[in-house]
């Protein structure tokens, strides 16, 4: 059996068709609130041709544009190219940035080709869409062609709340986007250096490894609400539950934020260790020290999406 990481992991194997069947299902939408960006992008759209079909055992074919929550530039010409399983669609569409818990409770209650078949997804629309227009067109797709029917609820979930550590004050790695470069300028390194500006591109969450010798991580993004910040956080720093941003900072940000990895060996294969950089700081003191945020465990109300119904996908 083959794996693949993407923002989860799970087997990828193409299995036989499966029942469809009610169910429900709760993935929470933590930050972004989704009338919002749908009615700025238009509402509902759909694209002017689409195929689908299944994709191939242990082939895999890059999207032309990450299916994440960020709200970057995409490539002209309306055309949607992946290869992925219906659950990274499914949190595309609805601007979803789901913690490890909310994954694992969303494919426990999914049938498993859900989480076991690769879907590969070709359409193309009319004009130069946004990412957000793109959202909209695959959440038509998905109803069409899978007859996913959902609605949201509000619900009292455990969360993390992130709030300033002093009041007004930010860290030295968090600045006002209109105070660092903006994203239209040219960043070229010097010679025989790297980018000083972490990440080079605006609108894109980045997360990178160190050396072999500490494993440390570097995680960041330009131009960025602070609702896209607390999202950003709970993969990085494993968690386990929703942040949400209590700041009450409006605009955008710039972040970069690097830490050592606790627990980091749990996640090698048996039998595998490696030597971590003990001087560097945990997740939550890089927080604290270098973004000036603390997050505190609460309950909070929080939109769920809740799954009613879907099946596998028609023919083309």
């Amino acid at each position: 059996m083959k794996t693949r990481s993407w923002a989860f992991t799970f087997s990828v194997l193409v299995s036989a068709a499966a029942l469809a069947v009610p169910m429900g299902l709760g993935l929470a939408q933590t930050a972004t609130d989704q009338s919002d960006w749908e009615k700025a992008a238009g509402g509902k759209m759909e694209f002017e041709v689409a195929s689908i079909h299944l994709g191939e055992p242990g082939q895999f074919t890059p999207p032309n544009f990450a299916l994440d929550t960020g709200n970057g530039r995409i490539p002209p010409g309306g055309r949607f190219h992946a290869d992925f399983p219906l659950a990274v669609y499914i949190t595309f569409a609805y601007k979803l940035w789901l913690t490890s818990v909310q994954m694992d409770t969303m494919l426990a209650h999914l049938p498993k080709w859900v989480a076991t078949d690769q879907f590969v997804i070709d359409a193309r629309a009319e004009g130069n869409p946004t990412k957000d227009q793109m959202r909209l067109m695959v959440r038509s797709l998905l109803a069409d062609r899978f007859k996913l029917t959902s609605h949201f609820e509000t619900q009292e979930t455990p969360v993390l709340a992130m709030v300033l550590a002093k009041p007004g004050k930010l860290g030295p790695n968090l600045e006002p986007h209109e105070q660092g470069p903006p994203c239209d300028a040219p960043l070229p390194p010097a010679p025989g250096k790297t980018a000083d500006v972490f990440p080079p591109n605006c609108d894109l969450y980045v997360m990178s490894v160190g050396s072999s010798s500490n494993h440390s991580i570097r995680l960041g993004s330009r131009n960025t609400t602070m609702a896209q910040v607390a999202d950003s956080l709970p993969g990085p720093g494993r968690l386990g539950r929703p942040v949400v941003d209590e700041t009450g900072l409006t605009g955008t940000y710039d972040f970069v934020l690097n830490f050592v990895p606790e627990n980091y060996n749990a996640s090698l294969s048996p039998g595998t260790t490696v030597t971590l950089d003990s001087a560097g700081p945990t997740f939550l003191e890089a927080v604290k020290d270098q973004l000036g945020l603390k997050l505190i465990p609460k309950k909070a109300p929080v939109r769920i999406l809740v799954i009613d119904h879907i099946e596998q996908p028609s023919p083309n």
